[in-house]
């Protein structure tokens, strides 16, 4: 059975409480939960509002 994630932001979140950036994954693609790992590249070509399913 294949794994559904529905995606909620396009591109990562930036938390900067320290001297470098922390990249917060949105799009639930990274295999580095919950950090981004550039998944999210991936989804740059997608329509707003339409639903995609990645395995």
């Amino acid at each position: 059975m294949a794994r559904k994630i529905i995606k909620q932001e396009k591109t990562p979140l930036e938390i900067k409480p320290q001297k470098e950036s922390v990249w917060i994954c949105m799009c639930r693609l990274s295999k580095n939960q919950p950090f981004c790992d550039g998944s999210h590249k991936a989804t740059e070509a997608e329509e707003n509002g339409k639903i995609y399913e990645y395995d």
